[in-house]
């Protein structure tokens, strides 16, 4: 019954005008009024009762015209890391050629970033507008979308309250948060069993002699080591090397076990894994760490595949979520850090790849994976009573 009488009371404040708990004082003492007034004929109690029914219907017009002709923006959201605030920006604009007073605005947010946010605006002047800058805390990494914005007001009486609804859509992206890896042995040792080469422009830019493609006119910033100084003297201006660049071609993967759907612990009673976040956090430090490294390092899921780039790969660490449905089902033949939950999947693994481990430490798992990958490549198993920054930092080892 109770949500019946809600359901009501919403849709009349939301499509009409509701009233508040003074309108119900003032719309039960004007009846009493016009009673009385029936009972013994007294004018003055016919005045009261016209007076308060009067008051009634101003009340129930003018919060409607106060919302119309109110038109509201929204300014597009910046890109956030979990645990950092959110700033959402709204631009509440008065069309009208009068002011707007006492108005109330609900910025209703997704029920996973938390309850709807709300400002009151005391006045808005004619063809003008109001910001309204929040900062919201977020706690998941995700893409979150929500489009509805809800003005709401009792002006002038506060007799009625009238809402109405504006679609204003919104994206915000938290990514997951990207741990300050000092090392990494995980990477650092990738490639050392199978003689892969990467990226080797370092090389190219320390040398200085033996490795020169062609000459070029100086530019502010260029190293000295660089100048051609024969090539100078002829020319009278100064003349610089530039230098070949050796890659070998290869690839690192980080690879995601998204199509697996991680099974929470006996503890947990949330939608989504810790394990699996914990991965996706894994995921993006070691990616920017070997970007750091300048190696030539993309990121594999079961929906995306391959995706590379600092921008893209944040956006698709941010939406991926465990079990999802598999675009692509072969990892690619290059060396791959495969994060998994499954440990059957590391058999599968290319020649020199790394594993990281969330499996459980039960003695039939722990049997099963050394029968699988524990002789072949070495990695982590991430224990609990570890943090993950301290375990992502540690040498890889046969289990």
């Amino acid at each position: 019954m109770k949500r019946v009488r809600q359901r009501w009371t919403d849709w009349l404040e939301s499509h009409w005008v509701t009233p508040a708990y003074s309108g119900w004082l003032l719309g039960s003492l004007s009846v009493f009024f016009f009673i009385a007034a029936t009972n013994t004929l007294s004018g003055w109690l016919y005045v009261l009762s016209g007076i308060g029914l009067a008051m009634l219907a101003i009340a129930a017009i003018l919060p409607s015209r106060t919302l119309s002709r109110l038109r509201v923006q929204r300014v597009p959201i910046y890109p956030v890391s979990a645990g950092d605030q959110l700033t959402v920006e709204l631009i509440i604009e008065n069309r009208s050629p009068h002011p707007k007073a006492l108005i109330q605005v609900r910025d209703v947010l997704p029920k996973a970033l938390g309850e709807p946010m709300i400002h009151s605006i005391e006045m808005i002047p004619a063809k003008q507008s109001h910001h309204w800058i929040y900062c919201h805390p977020t706690q998941r990494r995700g893409i979150y979308r929500w489009q509805t914005v809800q003005l709401r007001t009792a002006n002038p009486l506060g007799l009625f309250w009238c809402r109405r609804e504006q679609i204003v859509k919104a994206t915000a992206a938290i990514y997951p948060t990207v741990l300050p890896l000092v090392q990494c042995p995980l990477i650092d040792e990738m490639g050392q069993d199978v003689s892969l080469l990467f990226n080797s422009d370092r090389r190219a830019q320390a040398a200085t002699e033996g490795l020169t493609r062609s000459l070029r006119p100086y530019r502010w910033g260029d190293p000295t080591r660089l100048v051609h100084w024969r090539t100078s003297a002829r020319y009278n201006e100064l003349r610089v090397r530039e230098l070949e660049i050796f890659t070998g071609g290869q690839e690192l993967i980080i690879g995601l076990d998204s199509q697996f759907p991680w099974r929470l612990s006996e503890q947990q009673a949330i939608a989504i894994s810790d394990e699996f976040e914990q991965a996706v956090i894994a995921a993006a430090s070691l990616y920017f760490y070997a970007c750091h490294r300048n190696l030539n390092v993309k990121l594999w899921t079961a929906q995306t595949g391959l995706v590379s780039g600092n921008q893209v790969v944040l956006e698709t660490l941010a939406a991926v979520q465990p079990g999802e449905s598999a675009q692509t089902t072969e990892l690619p033949a290059f060396p791959t850090i495969w994060l998994t939950q499954n440990p059957q999947s590391l058999m599968t693994l290319p020649a020199g790849s790394r594993w990281i481990l969330w499996a459980q430490a039960s003695s039939s798992e722990k049997l099963t994976t050394e029968k699988m990958a524990g002789h072949r490549y070495p990695g982590i198993h991430i224990q609990e009573d570890q943090t993950l920054q301290h375990q992502l930092q540690s040498a890889p080892r046969f289990l």
